[in-house]
């Protein structure tokens, strides 16, 4: 059983058992536990843990877990309602709420209920994480000489020039010198963004884009204005048009395996976005989110934009966690000219440094041998993965239209028909026991027309697929019914 579910059971049965004993009582030792329920320690300990962090248990080291007493309503509650003034205070002049809206990232990093097929999932599953070279490569890192003490502030040297060949190739188009180390793709594009743009500046995204860069865009005090995308990436006529209506100086993209259409940036447009970017004055923030999340069936993949752009337009961010684990969070922004050293600052401000221990792990897994056997399994389950959920998508919801089939990445986007609502649809497929993702936070403005998108990567497998598409047809027809 996948250990967060039963984790979760356990804590479930455990809070319905806590009635057996008086506050103050003792629950039975955490060896009772593992044996009664069949389960290992570390579930039995994460599992007291949630009903610690519940107020419904306390544990004592050494003595055990013991039931809570009840709360009582011996002293007033507080009265918060001041914060209301004082966080909006002064903010009537602000072109952006100052408010963050993050329920567009919490959809694909909240677990859903134990037993919910997870549809909206952003990782990998754990069957497809590299589990076993994650943990030797940890363990090997935390034995080099010095995996202890302060890094460089830019990133261990090793570790930037493994970037830069991995982004720029073996001609050097990206230089060792040119990388700062990150910790995790969000921040790397949050301290971008920061940099590029100043509060209540316009900030040109693809429409739809990743909810998450939205997010980040609002938090800083940026104005995102959409540039429409299609099968061939964005538009570079509209893209052109966005830049002189509205000033912006920066641009955010994801040329490959754009999130959430799955679209690559055609040929004939990557040097025309650079050009119209490089005209207007402005930077082009690639995200390169998914390179290594490439399908088994995939041709050649086109390079990084920042590989063929000498003129430091491109600010590059790339990630190893989509491809390892979300806890993974090893990243990296190349960029050349005066901006890398805002970068620098701001990241030195903000994070002062990814953790040694972290990097030598990260150059311990890219230079071992399970390093590319991983990627090309993940490959390989990648693409039965989304051959099972377009041909279950076909045969039982053959009417949510799926324009683009893609051979990288990890979810598919769908169009509803005009009759069905994404958010009664999502609403409904939750209570059959699918969590999916609606389409409207990944516009920024008005949606053309309502979308899911669905991913195939957080799952235990194509069995549960199948199922989940089932599931979702029968949210299909409850809706289509109850309209």
């Amino acid at each position: 059983m996948h250990e967060r579910s039963s984790v979760a059971e356990l804590a479930d049965r455990l809070r319905q058992e806590l009635d057996r004993y008086s506050p103050g009582g003792k629950l039975p030792s955490s060896r009772t536990l593992v044996e009664r329920f069949r389960v290992s320690p570390v579930t039995v300990s994460r599992a007291l843990a949630q009903l610690a962090a519940e107020g419904l248990v306390v544990t004592r080291p050494g003595a055990g877990a013991f039931r809570a007493a009840p709360h009582t309503a011996g002293s007033p509650a507080g009265d918060t309602s001041w914060q209301e003034v004082a966080l909006s205070a002064d903010s009537a002049g602000d072109l952006v709420p100052r408010s963050v809206d993050a329920s567009g990232v919490l959809v694909s990093l909240a677990a859903p209920p134990p037993g919910v097929i997870e549809f909206n999932g952003g990782y990998l599953h754990p069957s497809l994480q590299p589990e076993r070279a994650l943990a030797a490569a940890l363990s090997r890192a935390g034995r080099r000489p010095g995996a202890w003490g302060r890094p460089p502030m830019e990133g261990l040297p090793e570790l930037r020039e493994w970037f830069a060949r991995s982004i720029g190739g073996p001609g050097g188009a990206v230089t060792a010198a040119e990388i700062l180390v990150t910790a995790g793709g969000q921040s790397a594009l949050t301290t971008a963004l920061r940099a590029l743009a100043p509060p209540g500046a316009p900030v040109l995204v693809e429409s739809p884009t990743y909810p998450g860069m939205l997010a980040i865009a609002r938090a800083a005090g940026l104005r995102p204005v959409p540039v429409p995308v299609d099968a061939d990436g964005v538009r570079p006529a509209l893209l052109a048009d966005a830049f002189r209506a509205s000033g912006a100086r920066v641009f955010v993209c994801q040329p490959l395996f754009q999130n959430p259409t799955g679209a690559v940036l055609a040929a004939d447009r990557r040097a025309e976005v650079l050009r119209i970017a490089r005209a207007a004055g402005a930077f082009v923030v690639e995200d390169d989110f998914v390179r290594r999340l490439v399908h088994e069936d995939a041709g050649p993949l086109p390079r990084p934009l920042a590989a063929e752009d000498p003129d430091g337009v491109v600010v590059h961010v790339c990630s190893l966690t989509k491809a390892t684990s979300p806890s993974f969070r090893v990243s990296a922004l190349a960029a050349r000219g005066p901006v890398l050293q805002r970068l620098r600052a701001i990241q030195v401000v903000d994070s002062f440094f990814v953790p040694r221990p972290l990097q030598e792990a990260a150059l311990e897994l890219v230079g071992s041998p399970a390093w590319p056997r991983h990627l090309r399994a993940i490959s390989a389950a990648l693409r039965t993965r989304r051959e099972a959920m377009t041909g279950a998508l076909a045969l039982h919801l053959p009417e949510l239209a799926l324009p683009h089939v893609p051979s990288g990445g990890y979810h598919l986007w769908l169009r509803l028909p005009d009759d069905t609502g994404e958010a009664a649809l999502s609403a409904a497929a939750l209570r059959a026991g699918v969590a999916v993702t609606p389409g409207r936070p990944y516009f920024s403005a008005e949606p053309p027309a309502g979308h899911l998108r669905l991913s195939f990567a957080a799952v235990a497998g194509t069995g549960e697929i199948t199922e989940g598409v089932r599931k979702l047809r029968a949210a299909r027809d409850e809706v289509r019914g109850g309209g």
